[in-house]
């Protein structure tokens, strides 16, 4: 089995629409339509979740009506954030079908169809030509792709020059030895963690220039703090990150926040300009 088949297997489940429905009735929200605030414990799949998704389009400040990318977009949470709020017309893809198709469906119910579209296929060999986009953006979806080089150079083909490149991904903060499971990956044979400087050689390699670069691990350990302690206290939310991880979420979470903790982990933001 290749890795992206191995990665596209990791995320695969059937029936994620129907359980995040199913989830948001139990707390009493509306289904069809759906609120996108409602929501955000579950389609914000990375470190910061919403307040990240937030800082990191306030630090790419795409112009109104621009036409942006969303590379490993999963099941669309920032792609519909960015859309909603920064009056963006949004292009996801991802490597996994499920998250195609809930992605697809969660949009429909949120009203954003005419705005927001996923189309399935490899962050490898972007289905565009070249210059389609007036911005990009990838988020945690480095830590499953081994050949970022080419990642990279799919993304520069496919903007328009000048346009900006939002990167926001789990990198390595230092030397250290990362527990499995993690939220992205079973085992080392994944996951592929990168420092910044590689991520910025690589991005420089493609033909970007970098503008910009801030490390979100303060912002991720309160926040993963404060979830920590609501979880213990209330339990996990109805609407939350267990419906694509399942069971295995605390010790996935875990073994990620205490990488983060132990600055092993450092999730980062670099926004590149082509």
């Amino acid at each position: 089995m290749s890795i992206e088949s191995e990665v596209a297997a990791h995320y695969s489940r059937p029936d994620f629409e129907a359980a995040i429905v199913e989830a948001l009735a139990s707390a009493g929200k509306s289904t069809d339509p759906i609120a996108t605030g409602d929501l955000v414990g579950v389609d914000e799949f990375h470190f910061g979740w919403r307040p990240a998704t937030v800082a990191f389009a306030a630090d790419l400040a795409f112009p109104p009506g621009a036409h942006v990318l969303d590379i490993g977009s999963g099941i669309g949470g920032p792609a519909r954030y960015f859309a909603e709020v920064s009056d963006l017309r949004v292009t996801g893809i991802d490597l996994t079908p499920d998250f195609v198709a809930t992605a697809i469906g969660l949009t429909r119910r949120c009203g954003l169809a005419d705005r927001v579209d996923f189309r399935q296929g490899s962050a490898l060999s972007l289905p565009f030509p070249d210059a389609t986009f007036d911005g990009a953006t990838i988020i945690h979806v480095g830590m499953n792709i081994a050949d970022k080089a080419k990642v990279f150079a799919e993304a520069h083909r496919v903007l328009k020059p000048g346009s900006r490149f939002g990167v926001y991904e789990a990198m390595r903060g230092r030397d250290g030895d990362l527990a499995y499971p993690m939220p992205w990956a079973e085992t080392p044979a994944t996951s592929f963690v990168e420092t910044p400087a590689t991520y910025r050689r690589l991005l420089e390699a493609a033909g970007f220039t970098i503008e910009h670069e801030v490390d979100r691990s303060a912002l991720v350990a309160e926040l993963g703090r404060k979830m920590r302690e609501t979880a213990a206290r209330d339990g996990l939310p109805a609407v939350g990150l267990q419906i694509l991880l399942g069971p295995s979420l605390p010790a996935r979470m875990g073994n990620a926040l205490a990488a983060i903790d132990a600055g092993i982990l450092a999730p980062t933001e670099i926004i590149a300009r082509a």
